[in-house]
């Protein structure tokens, strides 16, 4: 069973978090309305995983990611799925750019299925990735001139937009309607485009997304 701390100001849909992640397999240790409060929660309880809002009380600016970010200087690795209604570009790519991975960021208008939520909570705990491909559009847009990125063709971006929310070579290729076989020709190219060589101890799928998002 994970152990999931939630940081959510509006009541309702805190309280809709809590029911929801209880009822697959999941214990809320506790959910918290405000910054100070998610750091605080954190760092006692130190969850599989954290539900974070990005705009949290006291000003309602970035809160939520300036605290993850914090949380996991002190506990490494610490599993943060962000779940906002807003891409904060600056402090998004911070966290996003630890090469530990276990980070997630969707936005809640663009979740529309329960299981694929539930799955994103189970894969940022179990230390990958789960970016929505709207969050990823939106930070590669204001780097599109920069190197790498610029070095990147455009199939390749959208190989990697997909390879961000998780999907294997197979589901990517289904996705664009292309062979396997040219997909893992993409994913060659984007790998020495981005410097990953070969490692036995780094997920390379994972560490492509996090340096392309690294401000």
């Amino acid at each position: 069973m994970l152990r999931v701390v939630i940081a959510e100001d509006l009541v309702l849909l805190r309280d809709g978090l809590i029911r929801l992640l209880s009822a697959h397999d999941c214990e809320v240790v506790e959910a918290v309305d405000n910054g100070p409060s998610l750091l605080q929660a954190l760092l006692t309880h130190r969850p599989d995983v954290a539900v974070v809002d990005v705009r949290l009380p006291p000003t309602f600016t970035d809160e939520g990611l300036r605290m993850s970010i914090k949380a996991r200087e002190q506990v490494p690795g610490l599993p943060i799925l962000v779940l906002s209604q807003y891409v904060e570009q600056l402090y998004a790519r911070e966290l996003m750019s630890d090469r530990r991975g276990a980070v997630g960021y969707l936005l809640k208008d663009r979740v529309a299925d329960v299981a694929q939520f539930i799955d994103s909570v189970r894969r940022v705990a179990a230390g990958g990735t789960a970016l929505d491909p709207e969050v990823v559009a939106q930070l590669l847009t204001s780097r599109a001139r920069d190197e790498p990125l610029g070095s990147l063709t455009p199939r390749e971006r959208e190989v990697l937009g997909l390879m961000a929310e998780g999907r294997s070579n197979a589901a990517i290729a289904s996705r664009l309607f292309v062979t396997e076989k040219a997909i893992g020709k993409h994913t060659n190219n984007i790998f020495t485009k981005l410097n990953l060589t070969q490692s036995e101890d780094d997920n390379r799928r994972v560490l492509a997304v996090l340096t392309y998002l690294n401000g």
